[in-house]
């Protein structure tokens, strides 16, 4: 495995106020990120006003490290559209680099900043090289991974795209992959993807199986099933390394400062230790694993997914409380990091010499700046003494820096008054720090055009239109069943439960079939989709869903047309500068989001757009199975469900193919009697999607979809439905 080591690792802490920032840099951080006032994942952080960014900016600067913003939550239109002036004085101040999740965001930066490093965040779930390859094509100079990969798949991202990694090494894990997760969105209208995650995975859940179901059970297995223990890495330090990570990502922007400096502070040691002498014993005190415990974990410490693939030893199975018990402990850290002030270390030259300007010359680091002062005078009574000039002169007062040596040099009989050697330093000062940040500095490229969208008109008319309709099975029998619906024009279906056969029959009944892809893509899995999709290929299916950039790449590879490629709603369209990303890399087909209210559907273009009426929509996307981790792994896939405190029963499939675990929302979407509504939005098609429904149950929804769209009566959905949601299409998010 590559050693990296021409490169020194970047030690990245989180920053989530002024405080917190000074205190992570005093601990050994070489590079901080934090947010902003707006669009940041973070939302209920103190993050940073304009003024304390850019003071942050300055400050990083002057001690040659960098900071990183994050804009990495979806945008919806009008807000990209706001994004211009938001960035630019960050911009122009210097700001390194954003951190983004929204494709609209990304092409945003690209066009209008291009200067600005973009750093692709870990809520675009990239698990793999063609992720990563992908975006790094589209403009993004680095690669925030899923959490979920092991140490051997970022090796691989590493080898196969030559990519700057960043990987998260201490500080809370999510249940679900990152970016992929409804679940806090659509119980409580809180969105992850906008910042505002309610953390539901941390409430106490049970889990019951049909059995149990049907037999009426009253308890389940019942624990935190959801809540995984904290991350540290500190022992996987030199294999990070040599797998390829560039920069060691610290989870803590919620934290208090004493948590995040401490916690830098010993990773500083380890990878400085590590770094000086690779080829020397590694190992961790007992002392410094014993600092990590007391600075914060939730029930205990999990390496993660480096070297397993899920486990219920990650999982807390208990209260997640986050306790902090060594109160010696934190006020040292306070003492050492939070408390005080590191300024940086200058050396000075003043010469002074009669009838010649005073000069003052400053070195720090590779730069060195000279100021004049006043003309030096012949002292006309007491001389002044070189005590008294370095008095004067040292005082560095609220400027960054702190004289490490200062020079005098001076004729015998001279006179300055004191106001001028302090005018003098000030001067010198200023001018020390300007010309080290002037390096940073950038303007914006003239004449800006921020594009206001022009959408099409919309179907005046509710008679002429007439949506395609769609529908999604994951099982054989949804399938049989499906098929047979002559008003159905496409069908979805699991690359790996599809046959020869049903793509024959599909295209016999005069239908689309387009091959479901997994909602992950790992490594290990695809040699296996490879053979699977080449032994499809010789009965030519009509296209792909794909859930994941992964497999936008994939398909691309294997020379699959864009035209064939829908992309669902995971991969998220929220404005129109992500469907125009999506465009230039040759997809044309997406699905709506699902997050976004009609109204905010709307101001999308719509023509190539799918639009989910139907459904239970899944929730999270987990790397953790259930029924694993409460029982035993039987490589069996089956239906389970949770219940929560409320009584409220989520459906969850464990895929056992891919290995991962789908938790769909207790209540399906049915969206029939909002037809006139979802007109005025003139989508292509609609969707319809069975996830646990019998046949009885498709054919009534079939019927319903019928005649709401085609027929366009008015439905009751009571009339049809014990139980169902609106989802966002009513209320959206904020």
């Amino acid at each position: 495995m590559n050693q990296n080591n021409q490169r020194k690792t970047e030690l990245l802490a989180p920053a989530g106020s002024f405080e917190t920032l000074k205190a992570v840099v005093n601990a050994g951080a070489d590079a901080v990120y934090c947010a902003g006032n707006r669009f940041g994942a973070r939302a209920y952080a103190n993050n940073f006003t304009e003024e304390e960014m850019i003071s942050a900016i300055d400050f990083m600067h002057l001690k040659g490290k960098k900071l990183y913003m994050t804009v990495n939550t979806l945008l919806k239109e009008a807000e990209l559209e706001e994004l211009y002036d938001y960035l630019v004085p960050y911009y122009e101040t210097g700001l390194d680099a954003v951190i983004v999740q929204d494709l609209g965001v990304m092409r945003f930066v690209r066009e209008h900043f291009p200067n600005l490093a973009i750093h692709a965040s870990t809520q675009m779930t990239i698990t793999g090289a063609y992720g990563a390859d992908l975006l790094l094509k589209a403009g993004c100079n680095r690669i925030v991974t899923a959490r979920e990969l092991s140490l051997e798949e970022i090796g691989n991202i590493y080898q196969q795209t030559g990519a700057e990694i960043e990987s998260f090494v201490n500080g809370a894990l999510c249940y679900c992959y990152s970016g992929q997760c409804l679940l806090s969105s659509m119980i409580g209208g809180r969105s992850g993807n906008r910042g505002r995650c309610a953390q539901p995975c941390r409430l106490p859940y049970e889990l019951f199986d049909k059995k149990q179901l049907a037999a009426s059970a009253k308890k389940g297995n019942e624990s935190y099933l959801l809540s995984p223990k904290d991350l540290c890495t500190i022992d996987l330090i030199p294999e990070l390394i040599q797998h390829g990570v560039h920069s060691f990502k610290i989870e803590g922007r919620m934290k208090q400062a004493e948590y995040a400096a401490g916690v830098t502070s010993i990773y500083r040691y380890y990878i400085d230790k590590y770094e000086a002498n690779p080829k020397a014993a590694y190992e961790v005190s007992t002392k410094d694993h014993q600092k990590l415990w007391d600075l914060g974990n939730r029930c205990g410490f999990t390496d993660g997914y480096y070297k397993r693939h899920n486990g219920k030893e990650m999982i807390t199975f208990a209260s997640p409380s986050h306790e902090k018990k060594n109160e010696q402990l934190q006020q040292q850290v306070r003492e050492t990091y939070v408390n005080v002030e590191q300024k940086e270390k200058i050396k000075g030259i003043l010469i002074l010499s009669k009838e010649l300007p005073s000069k003052l010359v400053l070195k720090y680091k590779n730069v060195e700046i000279e100021v004049q002062g006043d003309v030096v005078q012949k002292a006309q009574k007491q001389p002044m003494s070189q005590e008294t000039i370095l008095d004067k002169m040292q005082k560095t007062g609220n400027t960054p820096f702190t004289f490490s040596s200062l020079e005098v040099k001076m004729e015998d009989d001279i006179f300055i008054p004191v106001g001028a050697l302090n005018k003098l330093r000030r001067d010198g000062l200023e001018k020390l720090e300007n010309h080290i940040l002037a390096e940073y500095r950038r303007t914006v490229p003239e004449n800006q055009v921020i594009e206001k969208i022009t959408r099409p008109k919309k179907s005046a008319g509710a008679t002429k239109w007439k949506p395609e309709l769609r529908v999604l099975v994951e099982t054989p029998a949804q399938f049989s069943v499906v098929v047979r619906n002559q008003d159905v024009q496409r069908i979805y279906f699991d690359v790996f439960q599809t046959t020869t056969k049903d793509i024959q029959a599909a295209q016999q009944a005069g239908k689309e079939i387009y091959l479901a892809l997994p909602y992950i893509l790992r490594m290990n899995m695809v040699e296996a989709l490879r053979k699977t999709i080449q032994k499809l290929e010789e009965i030519k299916p009509d296209g792909y869903l794909v859930r994941n950039f992964e497999e936008i790449n994939f398909l691309q590879e294997l020379e699959i047309k864009g035209s064939h490629i829908q992309t669902d709603y995971g991969i998220y369209v929220f404005s129109e500068g992500a469907r125009r990303e999506l465009a230039d890399w040759n997809v044309e087909q997406f699905t709506m989001p699902i997050e976004l209210n009609r109204g905010e559907l709307l101001q999308l273009n719509n023509e190539n757009g799918e639009l989910i009426v139907y459904g239970h929509q899944p929730l999270m996307i987990s790397a953790q199975c259930l029924h694993k981790n409460t029982t035993r792994c039987d490589k069996t896939p089956g239906i389970f469900y949770l219940k929560d405190r409320y009584g409220k029963l989520f459906p969850v499939k464990n895929n056992c193919t891919s290995c991962y675990n789908v938790i769909y929302n207790t209540s399906p979407l049915a969206l029939f009697h909002h037809e006139k509504e979802i007109q005025r939005l003139a989508p292509k098609a609609v969707r319809v999607s069975f996830t646990i429904e019998k046949e009885h149950q498709i054919e009534t929804v079939l019927e319903v979809c019928q005649k709401a769209f085609f027929e366009h009566k008015k439905i009751a959905p009571e009339e049809y439905f014990k139980d169902y949601t609106n989802g966002h299409f009513k209320r959206g998010v904020e």
